[in-house]
């Protein structure tokens, strides 16, 4: 019996359903009120059609009578165990086959059932209709038509599910469709966020920058886009080695046709940074270049001798970038230095008729006012007019009460009359601004700044204006940065002696020259620096602009003292507490440092190494926002950053009145230029 079972269990579910559950007599037979019923997930008793216990049960009889035991059903079902059961299934080929076997052998899902106990059968025999249609579509087989399956759906009345098993069934039922609808749900919420993440990445796109876009993450990227691009590029590459490789053989033909291909194919990719900026013949062309190539190959080729080719023109090319990367630094610092034609005239047309100026015109200056503590001071230090008014009308536009705002501009005594005159006729109205000069500072002298003692050595005007080697671009090293002008300039150490200057202020904020203030500045007055001296905002992100990029931390006198890990700040926006910085003697620590860095060291030149060092462990950090750096090298800056920014610095090369500025950022810092003024028109000025 238990082969007879794993037989019939491995038949096709629908020859199964049909076929294998139809018992001979037992199916169709009652005994008394009871009725042999089966009830399992895969299959049911059912009570089997006459003409097939007719055809394939010889031993039957049709009428509740076994033949071959020739005793009724009644007379059997007093033992049911020793009932014989027959049943008639077909196997894998689709022969029919009859078997009988004891009740005794039938599984526990086999159970006895009175016929009155019958239920609404209803749902199962719509199931077992649309089951027996879907089959014979998907079979074609002319066995399974609507006559059986009126048949077998007749017969179906007369079977009864276990309640058990029925009610198992309707909670599956129940459980599978209310997963499907927690699944479109799911499915409906995750692609309204997919869509909303979508809007708003395609919102934080920066439509200013050139160059090829994409509002999807580099996995998505199609590796295959621009594939026409790359493979004319590869073959101008290979051209190139085969075409050597046949000069050396005296391959001229080939030579000369390598050559074509090369010069074809660089005509058809021009500027193209896609293959929708292709010539329309590209595709031709690389066809034929292709052909060439193959033919070049089957010639020339050797393994060693192509890889070898290919070594010497990558060396080549590496040369020739580190070639280019030199000069444009050099170009990069040369026109940094330079000063632009407009910028030149200005100074020069404002100090002529300064000079023409009837004294009585000049303002005298209320020597109350730049010595009021509770006004609102700001230093800078500058010889550039133009970069200075812009500092001062950015700074005036965006506060509110004018008046209590106090400029102090020092500048060298070659642009004081041009800038006395700028002020003279375009102060701000109710604004004030006192000019000084430099040199006017009787103790700023060589014997009080070793800075001034160093810069008249011998050895610092060779190291920096190398009078005796010209500046060329085979001397654009590292150091040709610190050759700018600016380095060596007063001004730019004039900011270690801010107490000196000032003596009769408690604060004051700095600011340099190529700074532009879009929001206003007072709230910085009453930010608490915690006993520090300067509050600065920093620089340093992961391992970007810490002390060890600044300093030479090989020197001990460096490493003993310095942490090379600490966080780097800026110049250019800085609260300073002049007070404390008094306490302390900061203008002393700065002389201790500066006379140790006499033979360069320590440091190069520059203001920012001798800050860190001189305000280390001084410096209290401010907020990101007050100060936004990076617009004159970083041309990625992030754009709603900068709009939010209160001072935006054009620190670096590029700065905003040089023709070498990023255009994206200039914007910031001309709308405070007053191009109409008769000045700024006469020197041709533009935007």
């Amino acid at each position: 019996m238990d082969g007879r079972r794993r037989r019939r269990r491995m038949l096709p579910y629908w020859d199964f359903l049909i076929v294998v559950p139809i018992l001979m007599h037992i199916a169709n037979a009652e005994i008394g009120n009871s009725s042999f019923h089966w009830s399992a997930d895969s299959g049911m008793l059912v009570n089997h059609a006459e003409e097939y216990l007719a055809n394939a049960c010889p031993w039957c009889d049709g009428k509740g009578y076994n033949l071959k035991a020739r005793k009724p059903l009644e007379q059997e079902m007093h033992n049911p165990e020793e009932l014989e059961l027959s049943a008639l299934y077909t196997d894998a080929s689709g022969s029919f086959h009859v078997t009988s076997f004891k009740a005794k052998d039938l599984s526990d899902s086999w159970v006895w059932r009175t016929s009155d106990s019958t239920k609404d059968t209803k749902p199962y025999e719509d199931e077992i209709k649309e089951g027996l249609l879907l089959h014979e579509q998907e079979s074609g087989s002319d066995i399974w038509n609507q006559e059986i399956a009126g048949k077998f759906s007749h017969h179906w009345h007369a079977s009864q599910s276990n309640p058990v098993k029925l009610k198992r069934r309707l909670l599956r039922e129940e459980r599978k469709a209310k997963r499907i609808a927690e699944l479109l749900q799911n499915d409906e919420e995750s692609e309204k966020l997919i869509q909303a993440a979508a809007v708003e990445r395609s919102k934080q796109l920066d439509t200013m920058v050139q160059g090829k876009y994409s509002v999807w993450r580099r996995e998505y990227s199609n590796p295959n886009s621009d594939s026409l691009l790359k493979l004319m590029k590869d073959q101008v590459i290979m051209a190139k080695a085969y075409a050597s490789i046949a000069r050396a053989k005296k391959e001229n033909t080939l030579y000369d046709s390598l050559m074509t291909c090369i010069k074809k194919n660089r005509n058809a990719l021009g500027e193209a940074l896609s293959d929708a900026e292709l010539h329309p013949s590209a595709l031709e062309r690389a066809k034929a270049t292709g052909r060439v190539l193959a033919a070049a190959k089957e010639k020339l080729y050797d393994c060693a001798e192509v890889a070898r080719k290919l070594r010497a023109m990558l060396q080549w090319e590496e040369e020739n970038i580190a070639a280019l990367k030199k000069q444009s630094t050099f170009l990069t610092q040369v026109s940094a230095k330079t000063v632009p034609k407009g910028l030149h005239c200005l100074p020069l047309h404002l100090t002529t008729d300064y000079f023409l100026l009837d004294s009585s015109h000049e303002e005298l200056t209320s020597i109350e006012k730049l010595e009021d503590p509770s006004l609102y001071h700001y230093a800078l230090f500058s010889d550039n007019v133009l970069a200075t008014s812009v500092v001062v009308n950015s700074t005036i536009f965006n506060t509110k009460e004018p008046e209590r705002h106090v400029f102090h501009v020092v500048t060298d005594k070659l642009n004081f009359a041009a800038m006395k005159m700028w002020f003279l006729v375009n102060s701000p109205p109710g604004v004030t601004v006192h000019v000084q000069n430099v040199d006017d500072f009787k103790w700023l002298n060589s014997s009080y700044c070793p800075v001034l003692r160093q810069l008249e050595t011998a050895a610092m005007k060779a190291y920096y204006f190398k009078a005796d080697h010209p500046i060329t671009m085979s001397a654009a090293d590292t150091n040709l940065k610190y050759r700018n002008p600016k380095y060596l300039s007063m001004l730019n150490h004039l900011r270690f002696y801010l107490p000196e200057v000032f003596p009769k202020l408690d604060k004051i904020l700095f600011l340099d020259d190529d700074i532009v203030v879009q929001k206003d500045l007072t709230p910085l007055w009453s930010v608490d620096l915690k006993g520090m001296v300067n509050g600065a905002v920093e620089t340093c992100k992961e391992s970007f602009h810490r002390f060890d990029k600044y300093l030479n931390f090989s020197n001990p006198l460096i490493s003993n003292n310095f942490d090379p890990n600490a966080c780097g700040w800026a110049f250019g926006m800085n609260m300073f507490d002049l007070t404390e910085w008094k306490r302390r003697n900061i203008t002393g620590i700065y002389h201790y440092w500066q006379n140790l860095n006499e033979e360069r060291t320590l440091w190069k030149l520059g203001s920012l190494p001798p800050g860190l060092i001189t305000f280390y462990n001084l410096t209290q950090p401010l907020d990101r926002s007050w100060h936004v750096l990076g617009l004159g090298y970083d041309p990625a800056l992030n754009l709603t950053e900068i709009e939010h920014g209160a001072v935006v610095h054009y620190n670096g090369n590029q700065k905003p009145w040089l023709d070498i500025a990023h255009l994206k950022y200039k914007s910031y810092w001309s709308k405070y230029v007053s191009y109409d003024n008769p000045y700024l028109k006469e020197c041709e000025i533009l935007v």
